[in-house]
């Protein structure tokens, strides 16, 4: 029995990136609401619904990228060159929101600067994010299996309106993670802010879907060609289905649905994604199968990612257990 190992590893890494995205983004949409909290306390709350877990989730990250970088070489050496600028600085608000996770506990005086950190790197993480996406989806230029742009490809309108529809869409995440986890004014405000935040999303992903078909005649086939409408509408079905949950949800104050509802939004944008680029991994010139290491190097990495990524779902899982429910107010991270 063959295996199509390619499409293996494509299939784990889009795994990946889609587990940090749905993990790592509420404790980015935590840092992107931070300044519209009260310093102090309620401050204190918000953080300390995310200090247990923020660390791990960024793990997927790694394996994301150490994956590609791995599996799929050239891919990854068309990929870095193209968004060097957006990764590095994705990269930069990572490391500050990282360090003002410790500092601000312990800086006294200056723990608004280091609070202005936090938002500044959230804010600027979840942006870059959104114009690396946008970058990929209007297409990378290759010529001889190398990156043909410039150093400025990956800025446009599009990548723009990616790069604000990812961070709304984030703020959605940690409003909701905030309203499960959390109670009083905390909980009042992340439930207004949710409110505002779920409509900018669907906003947004309506004018990010209405473009994305112009950007590529193969898009527009996947999602308006026929047959394949037949296959695809059920995603635009099921978003809004995931939009009256999550409107319900909030209208009835559950703490748990609108959280869950804006997850199940992600994946299906996710899954929108993945029906407008298969086979590429660098659309629209480079497939899985043209990127894809020698089969034999696949074969064995995929020992070892065998065992490793068990062990880090299972660790996630653990520490998301150990931390269910109610954050206590009174207890502090520091």
């Amino acid at each position: 029995m063959e295996f199509d190992l390619p499409l293996i590893w494509a299939s784990l890494i889009a795994f990946a990136v889609l587990t940090y995205v749905l993990l790592d983004g509420f404790d980015l949409g935590v840092g992107i609401l931070f300044p519209f909290f009260r310093k102090g306390e309620e401050r204190d709350y918000a953080m300390n619904t995310v200090a247990p877990v923020w660390d791990g989730n960024e793990t997927w990250l790694v394996l994301g990228g150490g994956g590609l970088f791995a599996t799929f070489p050239l891919a990854y050496a068309v990929v870095l060159p193209a968004l060097y600028a957006p990764i590095t600085i994705m990269l930069l608000g990572l490391i500050f929101r990282g360090v003002a996770f410790e500092y601000r506990w312990r800086s006294g005086s200056s723990q608004g600067l280091w609070d202005l950190a936090f938002t500044v790197g959230s804010v600027t993480a979840a942006l870059c994010q959104g114009i690396a996406l946008g970058a990929l989806i209007q297409g990378i230029p290759v010529a001889d299996r190398a990156y043909a742009g410039g150093w400025w490809h990956w800025l446009s309108p599009f990548s723009l309106l990616t790069g604000v529809a990812v961070v709304v869409g984030y703020a959605l995440l940690g409003a909701t993670w905030l309203v499960m986890k959390t109670t009083g004014p905390v909980r009042e405000r992340s439930h207004r802010f949710a409110w505002i935040a779920a409509i900018g999303t669907f906003l947004l992903i309506g004018l990010v879907s209405l473009w994305t078909p112009f950007l590529d005649p193969i898009f527009m086939a996947r999602w308006f060609g026929f047959p394949q409408i037949l296959y695809v509408v059920p995603v635009p079905i099921l978003v809004a289905a995931a939009a009256f949950a999550l409107f319900r949800g909030l209208r009835n104050q559950n703490d748990g649905q609108p959280f869950f509802a804006a997850q199940a939004l992600f994946i299906l944008s996710y899954l929108g994604l993945g029906i407008s680029f298969f086979p590429y991994i660098v659309p629209p010139a480079m497939t899985i199968r043209e990127a894809a290491a020698p089969d034999e190097s696949l074969l064995f990495l995929l020992v070892g990612a065998a065992v490793l990524i068990p062990l880090i779902l299972a660790y996630t899982a653990y520490a998301y257990w150990v931390f269910r429910g109610k954050v206590d107010p009174s207890e502090g991270y520091h």
